[in-house]
């Protein structure tokens, strides 16, 4: 099936078999415009119109995190694979109207098709899935890979199902209050343009903010995020033990302010918001840093030493280093 050829009936609604071109928005109530009838006069997420079935390829964090979320919305999680016994737990506990299945299975008890498996193993699961067969005409399939758009579920798109590409942008732990952190994030959300209203509508039902990303930028949009998340952790740790090695008892109670005002600093401000010893043109200090670390850990200087020209470059192209200060930290810097 073409990607750019919409389901000519309301998706949750099976498969198109006449008519129509329009792919339908869940929530948004059925194509004939009938409305679902009204419990004690009071609708409820059940009660509206295209509610889809769901299922579950990959019950890990993000899965079963989005899988609560969706029915909270009114959608029923059905089907879920599941293949540790830690993933088993999470499909009983979480959700607990759904069958654990083999991901062929899955697929073909669901109207929506959650694939939250690693990044490196959706490429392999979408052909796996068209190897074996797995009738997805019609059927929305939704991955929540960072780094991949909708290209990577081609194999399957041309075989009639429906790609979207939703990222949540969030850490999710595995604990009960990940699917309240869902609330207001952004979802990165790729998919053909025929598409758009209905992942944007499943971003909405699911509490998030949708933010359209182009195929071509999903690697950029994805490194972008990685860097500032995930190597954030990597300082914060890093910044941590080294106040322990200071002989500092509560490290974390120490930076905690400090962080947080840096980083409102920076999401408010950009390059404004910098402050320490580069932005004033410090090279002395600066030197003493790189000394002291060199004795205390070779890995955390080498960093400094990466992010302080950085800072440097940065703060030098904003105007808020002068040029002659520049010079000199760059000297310092020079590994």
């Amino acid at each position: 099936m073409d990607p750019d050829v919409t389901p000519s009936s309301a998706p949750g609604n099976g498969p198109a078999s006449c008519g129509g071109t329009t792919p339908h928005t869940p929530g948004n109530g059925p194509a004939s415009g009938e409305g679902a009838p009204l419990r004690n006069g009071q609708e409820t997420p059940e009660d509206r119109p295209a509610r889809l079935a769901v299922g579950v390829v990959g019950a890990g964090r993000v899965g079963t995190a989005l899988g609560v979320a969706l029915s909270r919305a009114g959608h029923r999680v059905v089907a879920a694979a599941a293949v540790s016994e830690r993933s088993r737990s999470r499909v009983e506990e979480r959700l607990p109207g759904a069958g654990v299945a083999p991901p062929p299975e899955v697929v073909a008890a669901a109207d929506l098709v959650l694939l939250t498996v690693p990044d490196d193993e959706l490429p392999e699961l979408a052909g796996g899935l068209v190897s074996a067969g797995v009738p997805v005409t019609g059927k929305l399939i939704m991955h929540t890979s960072g780094r991949y758009g909708t290209a990577v579920l081609d194999p399957l798109t041309r075989t009639g199902a429906l790609p979207l590409a939703l990222h949540p942008v969030m850490t999710f732990t595995g604990r009960p209050d990940d699917v309240n952190r869902l609330t207001g994030i952004s979802f990165g959300v790729t998919s053909p343009e025929p598409l758009r209203p209905v992942a944007e509508a499943l971003v909405l039902e699911m509490g998030g903010e949708p933010v359209w990303i182009t195929e071509d930028a999903r690697p950029l949009y994805h490194a972008a995020l990685a860097g500032g998340a995930n190597h954030l952790v990597t300082l914060v740790v890093e910044a941590m033990d080294l106040l322990s090695a200071a002989g500092v008892a509560e490290p974390g109670r120490m930076l905690g302010p400090l962080l947080g005002a840096a980083l409102d600093n920076g999401l408010r401000l950009g390059i404004d918001g910098l402050t320490g010893p580069v932005a004033r043109g410090d090279a002395d200090t600066v030197s003493g840093h790189i000394d002291e670390l060199a004795k205390v850990s070779p890995q955390s200087r080498r960093a400094y030493i990466a992010l302080a020209r950085l800072t440097a470059d940065r703060a030098l192209a904003a105007g808020l280093l002068k040029p002659e200060d520049a010079e000199r930290l760059l000297e310092v810097l020079a590994d």
